[in-house]
């Protein structure tokens, strides 16, 4: 699956903008939207651009305007945004880092003693 594609999966085939505009998002995060997707390498990267676009949609009125028929009122809608823009920051924070020798403990130990 291509990065572009994987990031439409993600904001749940949602058009929020065009395909361009995707790109561009996607650039701003160091991807490349024709490369296949590789999870261990991308996910962090494809969920920042996620919260951006998601952002980007909340901060546009006339977008906000667009998305509200799903919901009542442009204020539900913003909430589930918001919402749903703090469940992809949890997931980004539970994304283990690289490099797993590290631990806040290891450092205590490395030191020599005196």
């Amino acid at each position: 699956m291509k990065v572009l594609d994987r990031l439409k999966m993600e904001l749940l085939n949602q058009a929020y903008f065009t395909d361009e505009q995707y790109i561009q998002f996607l650039a701003e995060n160091s991807l490349t939207p024709s490369d296949e997707y590789v999870k261990a390498d991308m996910q962090k990267n494809l969920l920042f651009t996620v919260i951006d676009i998601l952002e980007a949609v909340t901060n546009d009125i006339d977008l906000m305007t667009g998305i509200s028929t799903e919901f009542s009122n442009i204020g539900q809608a913003y909430e589930f945004l918001e919402a749903r823009i703090q469940q992809v920051k949890d997931k980004i924070a539970a994304i283990p880092e690289p490099d797993d020798d590290y631990s806040c403990f290891s450092l205590m130990y490395t030191r020599d003693r005196i």
